[in-house]
Parts: C-alpha cells; sequence; structure tokens
C-alpha cells in the first residue's frame, strides 16, 4: 500500500509547473500492480453496493490513467467518480474531480473544457470555503487561457491564485503561482517581470527544499535569458535544472531541457553538441509519446539544418513541426514554424515564398500577443524584401524589429536589428550609416557571448571596408568571420566568407591568393548544393543567391589569361539544375553525369559539333564572349559595356537596350496586333522606365539603334573568327530575351540573314543531348490548337479569352502534313495533352500563353472540383511539364510569350527550360506576343521546309525570310519572335507523312 499512499498524497495539479506539462510517473510494474488492485475494490465495491468505496476506486484508476498519459481512460474514470460524488452530495469530492479532469483536458489541450470543470470547482469552493480549491481552480484557469495564448487574463487568475497561497501560506502553492507568472510573463516577452517571478520561485523553492521546484524555475529562467539573447547564462541555468531532472529521474523535464541546450549551443556556435541535444530531445519526446515536444524537437533540427546549409532536410523537419502545431492547436508554434520555413525559403532565394510563411507568422503573432514573435517576424520580413531590393519596405519592417526589441529589452534582436539596417543602408549607398550600425550589431553579439552574430557582424564589417577600399581591413574582417563559421559549421557564413577574402585579394591584385579563396567558396556552395537533391527550384534559388563566387573565379582565371579554365568556371554555374533534370530524364546513372561538368580538357569532345559557339557570360561592367571551333583552341574576347562597374551594371544595360529595341520596333501586348496573349489587356509590355534609365548614357546617346549595338557588343568582337553558317549561341541573363536573329550589322543586315542561328542553356546540355541519340521517339504526333476558352472567365463571369482562328487553321494544316489528327476546340483538354506527350516525336502547341513565364492555356479539364475551372484545370504549367518523361525531338511552342520566363544565373525559367528538362530535343519558342494570323503564315512555311529534308534552324531561317520579304508581315514584330533552343533536329524526307525525325 505504500505505493498507493504516495499516489493518494500527490497533488496532480502541481504537475502543471512542469515546463513541457508532465505529471508525476509510475513505472509500467507499478502502475500493474495499482490498477489491478482497485479493479478488484472497484468490482467488490459495486458487488456491496458501496458508493463511497466505489467513487474512491474510480478516482484513483482516474488518476493511474493520467499518470500513465491514457487520457482517454482517465476521463471516464474521473467522469464515473464525479457523477457518484453528486449522487452522494460530497461537493468537496466533486470540486475535486472537476480539477482533475480540468487537469487532464489540459494535458490533451481542450482549454474550454478546462475552464468548464475549473469554473465548477471554482464554484464550489467558494460555496464551501475551501481556499485550497479555490487557489488550486485560479491556478487551472490561468493555465487555460495561457494556453489559450490569452496571457493577460491567465496571468490575472495566477495572481488571484499567489493571492490565497499567501492567505493560506502555503508556500508549495506559491512555487506553482510565481513558476506560471514567470511563464507567462516570458510569453509575453517581458523578460524583467518573468526574471523576477522566477527568482521568487526558486527562493521560496530553495528554502523548502523543494528539487522539483528549484529545477522548473532555473528552468525557466534559461528561458529568460535565452530571450534575452545571453545564451551562456541560460545555458547554465538550463545546466542547472538538468541535473536535478537527473537526480529526480524526471525523463520529461530531462528532453524539454536538451532541445533548450540545443538552441543555447546552437546560438554559441557550438553544432556539434547543438545536433547532439537536438535528437535527445526528440528520442525523449518519442518515447514519452509527448506530441508538442515531439514537434519542438524538429522545428530545432529545421533551425540546425537551415544553417549547416541542407535546406532539404531543414524545410522537411519544419514541415513536421506545423504538422504537429496543427494537430494540437498550437497556435504560438505554429507561426514559429512558419516563420522556420521562410528563413530557409529565405535562404534559398525564393523570396516571395519566404514573404508569405513570415506573414502567417506574423499574423499569428498579433493575433496571440506575441510581441517576441512579432518581433522576429518583422525581421524575417525585412531580410526578404532587402532581398527583393525593396529598400523602403525593408527598413520598414526592420525599424519595427528594433522597436519591439528595445521595448522587450531583447538584446539579442536589438543586436540582429541592427545588422539588418546596416545591410540595408549598405544596399543604399550610405556606407558611414552601415559601419555604425554594424559596429553596434558586433558589439552586442560579442557581450551576449552569441558567435553566430558575431561571425555575421564580422562578415558585414568585412563587406563594407571592401567597398571603401580598405582591403587590408577587410581581410581581416572576413578572417575572423571565416574562423567563426568553420566552428559553427555553418556553410553558407563559410561560402561568403572565402568568396569576400576572394574579392579582397583580387583587389590587390594578389591573384593566386583570389583564385584559391574563389575555388573553395565554389566547392563549398557546390556542397550545400548537392544537398537539395532533386528539388529544381531550391537549386534554382540557391544558385541565384550564391552567383557572385562562380562570377569571381571566371574573373580571375580572365585576369590570369586562363582562358579554357574561365570558360570551365563559367559553364559550372550556367544551367546546373537543368542538366540534373535532363540526366535524370535520360536515365543516365549518377556516375556519368551527377555533379561532373565540363573542365578545361573535355573541351575538346565539343569540337564535333558541327557550327561555332558562342558563349557569353555578363560580370559587372563587362560581356565576357568565348568561341568554340571545331578542332581549335577556344578563343575568348571582352567588351566594356559601360563606365561604372556595379555588380549588375552590364546586365541593366543589356536589359534596357533589349526592352528599347521590342519598344522602337511596336512589339506591344494588345489586342489589335498581337493575339495570343494571356494579357491582352495589358498595353506595352516592353515600356522602357526613362526615369531610372538603366542604359548607360554613352549607349543611349549614340547614333546606333539598340539591335545595332547589341549586334556590336555580342557578335561584332567575334565575326571575323565566326566559321560556317550556322551559330549556336550560351546565352546569360538578358540576352536570354534578346531577338538574335533581328540583330543589326553595321550593314544594315540582320544576324539570321547571315547565320543560323539556335541557342543552348550550356555546354553540358549540349553534351548531355549528344548522349541520348537513341532515346527520343521516331514517329508520332501530337498536334494541339485553339483550346476552347469560352469558360475561362474572371471572378465578375466575363469571358477573358477569345478563340484563335487561325491556330485552329494552323493545327489542321500541321495534322495534314504530319498525318495525324489535331486536337483542337473541346478536345484540347489539360489531361488529354499530358496524357499523349510522352510518346510522340513531335509536340506542336497553337494557343494562349502567359506573359511571365509562357505557360499555356488549355481547354478546362471536364472533370474538375467546380463549374468554373480554376487555373488548375486548363493551365499546362512548368510543374505539370516536369512531371512526365518527353520523349519528343521536337517541340513547336506556337503561343506568346513561349520563350520567356524569370531570369536567373541558372537562365530564363520558363515554359520551355521546362520542355528541355523534361526530355525534349528540342524547342521552338516566340519571346512575346505573336500575331495569330502572321503565325499561320510563318508555321506553313516551317513545317514545308522541315518535312523536306531541311534542319529546324534552317526551316527557321527561310519561314522568318518569307515574313520578312511580305508586304503584310514585313515588320520585325511579325516574324523575329521565334527562337530555336537545344539540337537542330531534321525530318527524313522520304517519311514526312509519319512524323519520323532523324
Amino acid at each position: 500500500m505504500e505505493i498507493i499512499d504516495d499516489l493518494l498524497a500527490s497533488d496532480v495539479g502541481e504537475g502543471t509547473r512542469s515546463s513541457f506539462g508532465d505529471t508525476i510517473n509510475l513505472s509500467a510494474g507499478d502502475a500493474r500492480d495499482v490498477e489491478n488492485f482497485y479493479s478488484t475494490v472497484l468490482a467488490t465495491a459495486k458487488l456491496r453496493g458501496d458508493k463511497a468505496a466505489e467513487e474512491e476506486a474510480y478516482g484513483i484508476l482516474g488518476l493511474v490513467f493520467l499518470t500513465q498519459r491514457d487520457y482517454n481512460n482517465s476521463i471516464e474514470y474521473f467522469s464515473r467518480a464525479l457523477d457518484i460524488a453528486k449522487e452522494l452530495g460530497d461537493k468537496k469530492k466533486e470540486a475535486d474531480y472537476c480539477q482533475s479532469l480540468g487537469d487532464v483536458f489540459l494535458k490533451v489541450g481542450n482549454f474550454n473544457k478546462v475552464i468548464e470543470y475549473q469554473k465548477v470547482a471554482l464554484s464550489i469552493s467558494v460555496d464551501l470555503r475551501e481556499k485550497r480549491i479555490e487557489g488550486n481552480a485560479y491556478n487551472g484557469l490561468g493555465n487555460a487561457f495561457r494556453g489559450l495564448c490569452r496571457y493577460k487574463k491567465a496571468i490575472d487568475y495566477y495572481n488571484r491564485c499567489l493571492s490565497v497561497a499567501k492567505d493560506l501560506d502555503d508556500k508549495s502553492l506559491q512555487i506553482t503561482a510565481y513558476f506560471n507568472l514567470g511563464h507567462a510573463f516570458d510569453n509575453l516577452s517581458d523578460y524583467k517581470q518573468a526574471e523576477i517571478f522566477n527568482n521568487q520561485c526558486l527562493s521560496i523553492a530553495k528554502s523548502l527544499g523543494d528539487t522539483s521546484g528549484e529545477g522548473l524555475a532555473y528552468t525557466n529562467l534559461g528561458n529568460v535569458y535565452s530571450g534575452l539573447g545571453d545564451y551562456i547564462k541560460s545555458q547554465e541555468y538550463y545546466s542547472r535544472s538538468l541535473s536535478i531532472a537527473k537526480n529526480t529521474g524526471n525523463k520529461g523535464e530531462m528532453a524539454y531541457l536538451y532541445g533548450r541546450l540545443a538552441i543555447a549551443s546552437l546560438n554559441l556556435g557550438d553544432t556539434k553538441n547543438a545536433m547532439k541535444y537536438a535528437n535527445l530531445h526528440l528520442t525523449g519526446a518519442k518515447e514519452m509519446g509527448i506530441k508538442d515536444m515531439e514537434g519542438g524537437a524538429y522545428s530545432t533540427l529545421g533551425h540546425i539544418y537551415n544553417k549547416l546549409g541542407d535546406f532539404n532536410k531543414s524545410i522537411e523537419y519544419y514541415n513536421r513541426r506545423l504538422d504537429i502545431c496543427k494537430a494540437v492547436e498550437d497556435l504560438e508554434a505554429e507561426g514559429g514554424a512558419y516563420g522556420g520555413l521562410g528563413c530557409v525559403f529565405d535562404s534559398l532565394g525564393y523570396f516571395e515564398k519566404a514573404i508569405d510563411y513570415h506573414k502567417q507568422h506574423l499574423r499569428i503573432a498579433e493575433t496571440i500577443g506575441d510581441k517576441d514573435g512579432e518581433g522576429i517576424a518583422y525581421g524575417n520580413l525585412g531580410n526578404a524584401y532587402l532581398g527583393l531590393e525593396d529598400f523602403p519596405a525593408a527598413l520598414h519592417f526592420f525599424e519595427h524589429r528594433l522597436r519591439i526589441a528595445k521595448d522587450l529589452g531583447d538584446k539579442a534582436g536589438e543586436g540582429r536589428a541592427y545588422g539588418h539596417l546596416g545591410g540595408t543602408f549598405q544596399r543604399l549607398g550610405n556606407y558611414k550609416k552601415a559601419m555604425d550600425y554594424y559596429n553596434r550589431r558586433l558589439c552586442i553579439a560579442q557581450k551576449l557571448g552569441d558567435k553566430a552574430g558575431e561571425g555575421a557582424a564580422c562578415g558585414y564589417l568585412g563587406s563594407i571596408s571592401l567597398l571603401l577600399g580598405d582591403y587590408t581591413i577587410a581581410i581581416g574582417w572576413n578572417e575572423k568571420c571565416l574562423r567563426i563559421a568553420t566552428l559553427l559549421e555553418d556553410k553558407n557564413m563559410e561560402g561568403k566568407a572565402y568568396s569576400e577574402l576572394g574579392r579582397c585579394f583580387e583587389k590587390l591584385e594578389s591573384l593566386s591568393k583570389a583564385l584559391e579563396n574563389y575555388r573553395t567558396s565554389v566547392k563549398v556552395f557546390n556542397q550545400m548544393r548537392s544537398l537539395l537533391q532533386s528539388r529544381d527550384k531550391w537549386k534554382i534559388g540557391f544558385r541565384n543567391e550564391c552567383n557572385y563566387a562562380y562570377t569571381g573565379l571566371c574573373r580571375v582565371l580572365l585576369k590570369q589569361e586562363k582562358i579554357g579554365e574561365a570558360l570551365a568556371a563559367a559553364e559550372e554555374g550556367r544551367a546546373q539544375s537543368l542538366a540534373d533534370l535532363m540526366t535524370s530524364q535520360y536515365g543516365f546513372r549518377e556516375s556519368q553525369t551527377e555533379g561532373k561538368r565540363l573542365d578545361e580538357e573535355e573541351f575538346s569532345m565539343l569540337n564535333n559539333i558541327s557550327s561555332s559557339t558562342i558563349f557569353l557570360s555578363v560580370s559587372e561592367n563587362k560581356i565576357n564572349i568565348w568561341l568554340i571551333l571545331k578542332e581549335k583552341p577556344v578563343l575568348h574576347r571582352q567588351k566594356t559595356l559601360c563606365r561604372h562597374s556595379s555588380e549588375n551594371a552590364a546586365a541593366e544595360t543589356l536589359q534596357s537596350l533589349i526592352q528599347l529595341a521590342l519598344e522602337n520596333n511596336g512589339v506591344r501586348a494588345n489586342v489589335n496586333c498581337e493575339n495570343r496573349s494571356l494579357d491582352v489587356l495589358r498595353e506595352n509590355c516592353y515600356t522602357l522606365e526613362r526615369s531610372s534609365k538603366k542604359c548607360s548614357q554613352h549607349i543611349l546617346q549614340e547614333d546606333n539603334p539598340p539591335l545595332a549595338a547589341l549586334y556590336s557588343y555580342v557578335i561584332a568582337p567575334m565575326l571575323d573568327l565566326i566559321e560556317g553558317d550556322e551559330l549556336i549561341i550560351v546565352p546569360d541573363g538578358p540576352l536570354w530575351l534578346a531577338p538574335f536573329a533581328a540583330l543589326l550589322n553595321p550593314f544594315s543586315k540582320y544576324l539570321c540573314e547571315s547565320f543560323k542561328v539556335r541557342l543552348i542553356p550550356s555546354l553540358t546540355s549540349l553534351k548531355i543531348i549528344a548522349h541520348c541519340s537513341k532515346f527520343h521517339s521516331s514517329s508520332g504526333a501530337l498536334v494541339v490548337g485553339d483550346p476552347d476558352m469560352s469558360e475561362v472567365t474572371n471572378s465578375q463571369g466575363d469571358k477573358i479569352l477569345e478563340q484563335l482562328p487561325f491556330a485552329r487553321q494552323e493545327t489542321q494544316m500541321i495534322g495534314q502534313i504530319l498525318n495525324t489528327a489535331p486536337l483542337t476546340g473541346e478536345l484540347a483538354t489539360k489531361c488529354e495533352v499530358l496524357k499523349q506527350i510522352s510518346s510522340v516525336a513531335v509536340v506542336h502547341i497553337a494557343a494562349h500563353g502567359r506573359i511571365e513565364t509562357g505557360e499555356i492555356a488549355l481547354s478546362p479539364n471536364p472533370e474538375r472540383k467546380s463549374q468554373t475551372p480554376a487555373e488548375e484545370d486548363y493551365m499546362l504549367t512548368m510543374a505539370d511539364v516536369m512531371s512526365v518523361k518527353l520523349r519528343a525531338k521536337l517541340v513547336v511552342l506556337s503561343c506568346c510569350h513561349s520563350g520567356r520566363g524569370e531570369i536567373k544565373a541558372e537562365g530564363v525559367v520558363g515554359i520551355a527550360r521546362a520542355f528541355i528538362g523534361a526530355g525534349a530535343r528540342s524547342v521552338l519558342v516566340s519571346l512575346w506576343a505573336i500575331d495569330d494570323e502572321a503565325t499561320l503564315e510563318f508555321m506553313k512555311n516551317f513545317y514545308h521546309n522541315l518535312v523536306e529534308g531541311r534542319s529546324a534552324s534552317e526551316s527557321l531561317n527561310r519561314a522568318m525570310k518569307c515574313l520578312r520579304e511580305s508586304e503584310k508581315f514585313g515588320d520585325l514584330k511579325y516574324w523575329a519572335p521565334f527562337t530555336l533552343i537545344g539540337d537542330d533536329v531534321t525530318f527524313s524526307p522520304n517519311k514526312k507523312k509519319s512524323g519520323s525525325l532523324n
């Protein structure tokens, strides 16, 4: 009976003092003994009709199941005990069982039930003048409202509990009240008040020799100092609490403390111990079946893997955390999970997605009054907007972050805000103000022992010193940053530090040291990228964020006149993710292509191509041009595009030249001319922003048309060395959207009049295509045109897309040429296209295209969730295309904007890239909105040439020539948008009716 006596003596309500909500525990054997004994007592009481004994047995069995976390049985037995107490008119026991039920419902997160039962207990306690029950009821109500994130109401009830405890001189209840008050003020980020209450809790616990209460006070003080950013002190308190938990065998508290120590270790730069503690945290949570604690462990692991640059695992763990938060309805933790996901996508360069997650975090934090979470969300939003170069928005959010941090006395948050503000002013060119904020950031980080913050501050100061020309000082700061990054195993910080050191040594003309650091930086980033596995979007974003390392490596190699190695470096960073997609689709083994880029020696393998190849790289204010010829050394020339040498000067100049060229030639998206666009109501897509004038003044003032200027920069430097009449171009940056066929030489002759031009994403992609000659289908065609758009309406129910009569004629004509029945009108559904697209050799689609990405509008699927079709029912997206394995040798996207997309370091990310990545050998696309009737004439000429045995590039050239020389469609806007990407395929003349391809 000793076990039973101990059990009856315990106060389950005080279990809520625990930081993780644990209660007392019995071993499995002890629990079985108690359960068996009282089951026998219960059976005997029922036989004898002894209601009092029956009620007591139900109550103790409810308590046993509670200690074993069998909450359903606990609720059932306590409820039966409550019913008998009511039947017997025992008001005191009724109140006790109400409070016991409140304790159980607190465990399962049903806070409204907690309030219901505790209010009944409170009412009874007042009637009976039972102050102890009253105090416990106030404590239970405080716990419920804290669970609902109504912290101010919780504090009011905790204060009432404390008042009762003082009246009774009940030290144990005082410990509970002080502890919970400290916890609630910690939730409100009022760390000063939290510290006061927890120290009072600690003082009483020590005076009573209450080691359990002492340990809980240490835990809460650790949380307070963690919130204040004093991680050394927080680690000290957590360790004291852990020692007590181990001595008392409190496994739940041990697991919780491992999680807190993991965060403290990570903030102090001890990644190894952080990972160890996080895994101990997760193991303990799983063993005890505590879901919210398990979710906390996933969050910690997500944070650690983000720091280590393993974004794939980080997102996986944050999503696990999010699932648990929603299941247990923990709003505060849910907000934190959204914030964590936002930070990962910020690291990957997907700022819009990051903003969505951070806004969800902010919304939740504001709703529940979580000021600390609100401040963190503001800071993260500022970072994302800074990535988008929206400086006013970034400053707005960072200033909010700083204000909240100061209000809360959050020194760590204050330090981070200073760093972010410094970064914004640096980007705005206010170096003096940036330097001041960076020094404040460093001072706070060093004072708190925040190694990650110190490393970041050193990196910031190195960056600003470099911009100010203090190269030796910049080296010192970046070397400190590198040491800390290595200590923390922070790969992203490490890669940036090496790159910044490369830049410093480059400025000092110490090219060998610059080369060494750039190479190491690229190596680190490649290692991080390899962890992203098959995540295409993440690879694209990450590659874009670390582009500076690849361009720096290439730049230094060129300064050392290592032409081939420089080309290899530029190629290494070009279309990496696309090459991975192609490798996967073609079924190559990892050892053949994965992670293996072309090096200097391998360029001899490309000399068997029949065409001269121009490889372009845009960096700072220059454009680098390599020419690869059959069985000849790689040649290089460089052109300076503008006087100022900012990071994006050349790219901005080229972008403006292209925009101006299109504007001058009447390229607009309006209903009277180009009418296969999804943006038919948008006027003048390519308007030059004259207020910003990204072009250098000397270019705009030259008596030189933009297309002629582009020719002089891209083609003219190599013109005397190009051999033959075929030209392959590997574009870079905005040059992906340049109409190369229409570039004008000094004699006003278009480039397409001298060369058959096609584009390739990278030399590696060409190499992969060359190795897959047997992969593609040799027969079959899918021809799609003029999908039925009658059901596609706006929110007011108005039809937004017109039918395309010439597109229907176009597909009927091509169907006859290729001897296949086209899909038109209602038959041209998205599901039918995806069903047929995988097996054919030729794909031709004539439909509306989206301006941003070239994604295609098809007939809505007949089976859908609602009568009005959603975009997913009719839009053929990049994701849709990449979800199938294509075997087409030629894909013709006779749609507006099918060659457009978002320009990244990877290349242009749009529908054309999706088709190449899905396995298409060659894709014909358009760069802007195309005219329906003109495109019919173009395609008629293109296919007639193709089936006569001419290559795709020659057929393209002849079709452009036909329109260019016509009276009706001679303007450049009609014939110049078409571009061939990939291989130069041909039809077999003797098989022209079968759609076969060589």
